[in-house]
């Protein structure tokens, strides 16, 4: 396992390859988004094998570059993750996606998601990139985005599924980063 501190932010490590156990943190982490409610590409019940396969990509991705891997820790291990998709189009050198933003239930409303988004703009800016979009189903999620800086381009209602069933709107958003 080898967690670089390639960041600034406090509690927050760049992942630039899992153990096991860093393994079995993430996907414990999904799946308690998941049990939760979030809408986040899966649907309950999710299985862990399938939240670890989904996560041993995830971290391969990020050991070819093609995206960074960040995760928040507190004592007990891996409270939140998000990740910064580099890997775009030819022409779209300039941009990223800010992807499974994931704070676990036993910590939010901490400070974990904005910390998580400070840290991801600053790797997308690191990384050369001077546009980030993204897109939420969490009316919590919009307000912390909006409360970061980030602008609302619109809804699409009935975008994907919730994990429960049933369609759920999705709102995307960008931000512009400076210097």
């Amino acid at each position: 396992m080898s967690l670089q501190a390639s960041t600034s932010v406090p509690g927050i490590r760049r992942l630039a390859a899992a153990g096991e156990d860093q393994l079995q943190q993430l996907a414990e982490l999904l799946i308690d988004c998941v049990e939760g409610g979030a809408s986040v590409s899966f649907m309950q019940p999710l299985s862990m094998p399938k939240a670890l396969a989904f996560w041993r990509r995830m971290a391969e991705s990020a050991g070819r570059g093609e995206r960074v891997l960040l995760v928040a820790e507190d004592a007990a291990g891996i409270v939140g993750t998000v990740q910064l998709v580099l890997e775009q189009p030819e022409n779209q050198p300039h941009r990223a996606d800010v992807a499974k933003m994931l704070v676990h239930r036993r910590a939010r409303r901490r400070g974990w998601g904005e910390i998580l988004m400070q840290a991801a703009e600053q790797a997308a800016r690191e990384a050369g990139k001077t546009l980030l979009v993204l897109d939420t189903a969490s009316g919590d999620a919009e307000r912390l985005y909006v409360r970061c800086g980030w602008q609302r381009c619109g809804t699409i209602p009935g975008y994907a599924l919730w994990p429960q069933g049933g369609p759920c709107d999705t709102t995307f958003f960008y931000r512009v980063l400076g210097d």
